[in-house]
């Protein structure tokens, strides 16, 4: 039986995702701050593990991590994230929510990544993937985009290419997604994307991700997105 690790996995995609896996026979660990509340998440059927996790508490991920010693994790899936100022400009930029978007959208998958690349090593399948955005391409960033979230996607970006470089001798590959906008609490009830189907086009791309495609950033559709 293959192991998806989910981060954020109570609700929008994490929830989708924790949904589809377990629906096909995975164990899905999923984690989320308030696991006590997480109702929709206890309510799924299937092999379901529900951990309390704050991923920007590295005591708590690592304790985790060793809690998990021995477990073969197939995917990680690094989902949590956070949208705190969009659409601010220059001139009223909270500096406390920039802090808050780098620890959350980009240092903690980061940390988790580190902290459990022996358990996706000791899996058949081996990846690594990290929700992203659009806005996380540099390229794609223009007024009215916001500080806070773009910057801390491209950070993660970044970062994740750094891993996939890391990771590459143990056979591990690395994918971000742009998941499109989702109707989700972020992404709101007018977005044009069904998270369902966002969430199966990148468990698509993540089942059939080979050692030479490891290091992409690509929509939940499977096209390549400029960096």
């Amino acid at each position: 039986m293959p192991t998806v690790f989910i981060t954020g996995a109570n609700r929008g995609l994490g929830l989708q995702f924790a949904r589809q896996y377990s629906a096909e026979g995975w164990r899905v660990i999923a984690t989320c701050r308030d696991a006590a509340g997480a109702n929709d998440l206890r309510g799924l059927a299937g092999d379901v593990e529900i951990f309390p996790l704050d991923v920007t508490d590295r005591a708590a991920v690592e304790a985790l991590a060793v809690q998990l010693s021995g477990t073969a994790i197939d995917v990680l899936l690094n989902n949590a994230g956070v949208l705190l100022d969009h659409h601010a400009r220059l001139g009223e930029i909270d500096h406390d929510a920039l802090a808050t978007s780098f620890a959350i959208n980009a240092m903690a998958p980061l940390h988790i990544c580190e902290r459990f690349t022996d358990h996706v090593a000791a899996s058949e399948m081996k990846v690594m993937a990290s929700i992203s955005s659009h806005l996380g391409s540099i390229d794609g960033i223009g007024a009215g985009s916001g500080y806070s979230y773009p910057a801390s996607k491209a950070a993660l970006n970044a970062l994740m290419k750094n891993v996939a470089g890391d990771v590459a001798g143990l056979g591990i590959k690395v994918v971000l997604f742009h998941p499109g906008w989702a109707r989700t609490r972020m992404g709101g009830p007018s977005a044009a994307v069904d998270p369902g189907d966002s969430a199966a086009g990148m468990r698509r791309i993540i089942a059939e991700l080979t050692p030479e495609q490891s290091g992409r950033f690509v929509s939940y559709q499977g096209d390549d997105l400029p960096w």
